[in-house]
């Protein structure tokens, strides 16, 4: 019999409808369009607006853009990972509430948090439920409403994120397609160089903490560029060697859209052609959990059966990490 690897069998995403462009930021913080696409690569990222709708809302429409494109009745799924930085609420868990949603009633449901390594970290923990054989179909889920956590007078962070999600549908495989190889990282150290100060159990919500502004996203940019920087090539380059790849090899680099120069140095680092470096950065900005989805739709037609493709990631925490897949069908 076969062994059974985990591949990525479709795909699905949403985005919000508005526009959040560098000249309108331009007009809340002291900033503009060259400043910003200079250092970051972006010009736009997408901003859910409407009141009482929150990650699940994104992670809804990503997973039933999914299920449409791959005519797939919800009832069929075993399982349903909602990798996420910016849950609905707290103990709720933002999955099982999806879940109910899309109609899959047969599965079961939790929440990861790994920041902006959690979809990375969900593509490690999905494949290895399906290849424990006791799994068919786990859906996962990477989305974010970080406009939710985003302080619009903090310059330094405010221009780098946004809203969005992604989903992709993991199932068996036995023609050794699939997820082949991971090198999966973490170090409290960066515990203080990006994070929420408050809110959790150590600094509770209080009138104090809202006046101080402690429940939005704080950022050490230069170190978090620092350590993603050396990080993420250092896994990629780690796991291409170990797996015995040349920058030939590799078909496809899909990385945490964060900054344009950390994917850059990465993809130098591998030794990989432009053209093999997929990019979005500059359409959605750093929508955390959803960078890698959202990825994999945009560039959906590009993939083909077969294709080496390394993923790369890097969050707050820190967490950092690489996976090699072998991607497992044509979608066109």
């Amino acid at each position: 019999m076969s062994k059974i690897s985990a591949a990525i069998t479709a795909v699905g995403a949403y985005v919000p409808d508005y526009v959040l462009t560098n000249d309108i930021l331009a007009t809340m913080v002291d900033t503009n369009d060259e400043w910003i696409t200079t250092r970051t690569g972006i010009k736009e990222r997408r901003i859910l607006k409407e009141e009482g709708k929150g990650t699940s809302f994104l992670a809804i429409k990503a997973a039933q853009d999914l299920l449409e494109k791959k005519q797939l009745d919800p009832k069929e799924l075993d399982m349903v990972i909602v990798a996420t930085a910016t849950p609905d609420m707290p103990v709720a868990s933002t999955a099982v509430y999806t879940a109910s949603q899309i109609g899959a009633t047969n599965a079961f449901a939790f929440d990861l948090t790994a920041a902006c390594s959690s979809f990375l970290y969900g593509m490690s923990t999905a494949a290895s439920y399906i290849e424990s054989g006791r799994y068919k179909k786990v859906l996962l889920i990477g989305a974010d409403k970080m406009s939710s956590i985003i302080d619009y007078t903090d310059r330094a962070t405010c221009i780098i994120f946004g809203d969005g999600g992604g989903a992709v549908l993991f199932e068996p495989n036995e023609e050794g397609m699939g997820l082949q190889d991971e090198y999966l990282r973490s170090d409290g150290i960066g515990r203080e160089y990006l994070k929420i100060d408050a809110g959790g159990s150590i600094l509770p919500t209080s009138q104090e903490t809202l006046d101080n502004k402690q429940h939005t996203v704080f950022q050490d940019g230069k170190t978090v560029f620092k350590f993603a920087v050396s990080n993420m090539a250092d896994v990629s380059d780690k796991i291409m060697k170990r797996n015995n790849l040349s920058g030939d090899d590799v078909n496809f680099l899909i990385a945490h859209q964060a900054n344009k120069r950390i994917i850059d140095a990465t993809a130098k680092r591998m030794e990989l052609d432009e053209d093999k470096v997929l990019i979005n950065i500059h359409k959605y900005g750093n929508t955390t959990s959803a960078t890698l989805p959202l990825l994999m739709s945009d560039y959906e037609n590009k993939l083909k059966k077969g294709d080496n493709i390394i993923f790369a990631a890097f969050g707050g925490g820190f967490t950092w990490g690489s996976i090699y897949l072998k991607w497992a069908y044509n979608s066109n």
